[in-house]
């Protein structure tokens, strides 16, 4: 398809510049050229080492230059993605005509390279699904041009790194991943990598959460590269699947608040914190404001707010909770009565424990200030 469209703007050009011109790859194929006789010749063998032309042969040692230089009559200039030359365009002829016609060539040439890249690779497309740069009524129609699944179900590993390392993390997460043609692997920041994962339609969140512990216990135990996971829920269309990249984003940054020994968080399990973190922040203090009428909750001292914990974990049961912190139970009862009095709110009554626990999450939230999406 690329060749194709090399070879339209070099025909549209050939009377103009009254030259012969070409695209030639590394391998040393003449993909287009104005002869077309030339084009699909061979001039690169291994044994060889050097790129055939149509006055000659140049070598192929490039690196990652793309200069303009001189060969056998010819002046070429490579080009390709950043860093990495994939083509070398050639004009006939060394004076400025020529380098002026190479230069306008890589330049098209380029940008058709670009557009082709944008419009027919996978990777591409799914990328920017993932962060919402493709309109809706365009992804059905771009998912069948790449012969694209769009109905399978997907789900979203959203790997945040938090150590370096001498190691690419994108590359081992690649390697971890090696069938391109369902799970793609996605660059999307410096710390940031997107697994977008095929799965079964049986697949539960234990299950992605064990995919993201294998992956944790890999980069940790073997790269000595800590990470952290979100995990965006299952998704059935290709269309959602901004929608499960932002539940990823979510159960991060809601992890980093409420859970904060949790390295894996799903959306699906956030519970309460998921609905406490889409709240205003005017709307949080008011009703921090109604609760603690009697008392502000700076009120309570470390040791006050430990024993609720404790008290939480064991499901409101006084003897258990007692045996827990290793304190008499008329200790624990004593403690209680003191946050009442501090608060107005008996932690012993079910409604008003209830109350409590999302005015404590609620102070978490508002204290973190953190990042939404």
């Amino acid at each position: 398809m690329a060749n194709r469209l090399f070879q339209g703007i070099i025909t549209q050009l050939k009377e103009s510049m009254n030259c012969t011109i070409g695209v030639v790859d590394m391998s040393g194929q003449v993909l287009a050229c104005s002869d077309s006789q030339r084009i699909g010749t061979e001039g690169m063998t291994a044994q060889q080492g050097v790129l055939s032309t149509p006055g000659g042969y140049m070598t192929l040692d490039l690196g990652d230059s793309f200069d303009v230089f001189i060969r056998d009559g010819y002046t070429c200039k490579p080009f390709g993605t950043p860093g990495k030359p994939e083509y070398v365009i050639f004009v006939e002829g060394t004076d400025e005509n020529a380098a002026k016609y190479v230069n306008i060539l890589s330049v098209t040439l380029s940008s058709i390279k670009q557009y082709y890249d944008e419009k027919y690779d996978r990777t591409n497309f799914i990328k920017n699904v993932v962060q919402d740069n493709v309109l809706p009524g365009d992804i059905i129609v771009k998912a069948r041009e790449l012969h694209f699944n769009g109905e399978v179900n997907r789900a979203i590993l959203l790997i945040r790194v938090l150590n370096s390392s001498d190691v690419s993390p994108f590359d081992v997460i690649q390697n971890l991943f090696p069938d391109k043609s369902k799970d793609f692997v996605l660059n999307i920041t410096e710390t940031d990598i997107v697994l977008v994962k095929e799965v079964k339609g049986s697949t539960e969140t234990k299950d992605l959460e064990k995919l993201a512990k294998s992956i944790s216990d890999t980069l940790s135990s073997e790269f000595y590269t800590r990470i952290a996971v979100g995990i965006g829920s299952v998704i059935s269309g290709v269309k959602d699947l901004a929608r499960s990249y932002k539940e990823a984003q979510t159960a991060l940054e809601v992890g980093k608040v409420f859970d904060t020994d949790k390295t894996i968080v799903s959306y699906d399990n956030l519970g309460i914190a998921r609905l406490i973190y889409h709240l205003p922040r005017t709307l949080c203090d008011t009703f921090l404001s109604e609760v603690f009428k009697k008392g502000s909750i700076e009120n309570l001292d470390h040791e006050t707010l430990f024993t609720i914990q404790k008290f939480f974990e064991n499901n409101l049961n006084v003897s258990e909770t007692s045996r827990k912190l290793f304190v008499h139970r008329n200790t624990l009862v004593y403690r209680l009565e003191k946050i009442k009095k501090l608060t107005g709110l008996d932690l012993r009554e079910f409604d008003h424990a209830i109350i409590f626990k999302i005015a404590l999450m609620v102070k978490k939230y508002i204290t973190s200030n953190p990042i939404k999406f």
